[in-house]
């Protein structure tokens, strides 16, 4: 959510920004919906204030007994008191429509952000090479977790239709220690508080976050206002919402592994093979509530704790930064970490870190109390996948497949295995 003030100060920044974004100027679009606004809350105001004076110069003609002018009064009044509704309501669609039109509008893009209108217009900022040999060649996932078994994409398909799969066995269970190796790393090694939120939440709480309402197709409704959530991003950065919190408490990190689910709306004919992008799956998010000058360290942490989990399994993986064109609607910068994929031959995306600024503290009205008597400000979201658990099963198996169709269990994750440290099919 974008603050009107800050656009009527400086409104040729404001269409730069949304240039770098690809759109047109809205900065003059903006301040005539704004003018009108005021407009109307001028005349709201102004009747009311009229309503009271007239009161009083009825009080003082019926004190002087001067009933004819204390009748005309009252007629004015009367007159004031039925146009009321009427003022309020235009008060009120006129700040609705405000709203509404500053609520579609994506973030601004910090100046060191790279332009480009699309994926190809990302930098590589780093990456990280395994200590393992690099696969030349290897199957994919969804072909090593059929042929032993442990991967059921037709089971799925007859209980929910596509982009879902049943797991059976060892495999289920490696993905619950990926999950498990996670949070404990985030919890242990990175001090993020573990939360266990819901997973229905409200359409407030999906606004706050920016789901909704521009990305309500992309969104599985669960009943009359309640929607399941895509990502653990939403009830994590909600715990702060409609609250003001003491600068000492900052930053607050939480994390969480939840299912999460996608309608994957824009997605028709991309990655219908195997379990790379699916309507449920699992998560392992990171968030962090900010005071404003502390939200740059603090997306550089929040980008290392998720390379760490990478590091720890030993895989490759690059990191991206994502240009104007391809990053998403709440963020100001983000980073996509990319892990090598043997069987695809190529990187694909297993965590994504951003910063929103306060583009999600306004929508959920999140503030802080300042230090030294500063006042109240907004504070900072950042949120990242921790990462998506799903996709590090995929990454483990196709990184640590053998000519034999086996998986060996990075010895990181064999603890959580009872020691198991190969998973072979159901005949082994």
């Amino acid at each position: 959510m974008h603050d009107i003030r800050a656009i009527r100060e400086n409104p040729e920044a404001f269409d730069r920004d949304l240039e770098r974004r690809g759109l047109s100027p809205l900065s003059a679009e903006l301040i005539a919906l704004d003018d009108a606004r005021k407009a109307a809350v001028s005349a709201a105001q102004g009747a009311q204030e009229r309503r009271n004076a007239l009161s009083k110069e009825i009080g003082a003609a019926k004190k002087v007994k001067d009933e004819d002018r204390a009748s005309e009064l009252m007629a004015e009044v009367a007159r004031l008191k039925e146009e009321a509704p009427g003022l309020e309501a235009a008060q009120g669609e006129a700040e609705k429509a405000l709203d509404a039109r500053l609520a579609a509008i994506p973030n601004r893009p910090k100046q060191d952000v790279p332009f480009g209108a699309d994926e190809h217009g990302n930098v590589e900022y780093r990456r990280f090479d395994s200590s393992r040999e690099r696969l030349a060649q290897g199957r994919q996932h969804f072909e090593l977790g059929e042929a032993i078994g442990l991967m059921d994409f037709e089971a799925a398909a007859k209980l929910s239709g596509s982009r879902f799969v049943v797991l059976k066995g060892q495999l289920a269970r490696l993905e619950r220690a990926l999950g498990q190796f996670m949070l404990d790393l985030h919890t242990t090694e990175h001090g993020y508080t573990e939360v266990i939120p819901p997973i229905l939440v409200r359409d407030e709480a999906m606004f706050g976050t920016a789901q909704l309402p521009k990305f309500r197709d992309d969104q599985f409704a669960a009943g009359d206002s309640f929607w399941l959530i895509p990502t653990a991003e939403v009830p994590l950065t909600n715990l702060v919402r409609e609250n003001i919190l003491a600068e000492d408490e900052l930053p607050l990190r939480f994390t969480a592994l939840t299912p999460c689910f996608r309608a994957e709306a824009g997605a028709a004919g991309r990655d219908t093979r195997g379990m790379l992008r699916q309507h449920q799956f699992n998560k392992v998010e990171l968030v962090s509530i900010t005071a404003p000058e502390q939200s740059a360290e603090e997306h550089e942490r929040m980008l290392a704790c998720a390379e760490a989990v990478l590091k720890k399994l030993d895989l490759t993986y690059r990191v991206m930064t994502l240009c104007t064109g391809d990053m998403g609607f709440a963020s100001q910068k983000t980073y996509d970490i990319e892990v090598w994929v043997p069987g695809q031959q190529t990187y694909r995306e297993i965590s994504s870190c951003s910063v929103c600024g306060e583009f999600q503290a306004r929508r959920m009205n999140a503030r802080y109390r300042a230090k030294e008597g500063r006042g109240v400000g907004f504070v900072h979201t950042l949120n990242g996948s921790g990462v998506a658990v799903g996709r590090a099963l995929i990454a483990v198996m196709e990184n640590y497949q053998n000519p034999d169709g086996s998986v060996t269990i990075p010895s990181v994750l064999q603890p959580y295995m009872g020691g198991l440290n190969r998973i072979e099919g159901p005949n082994h």
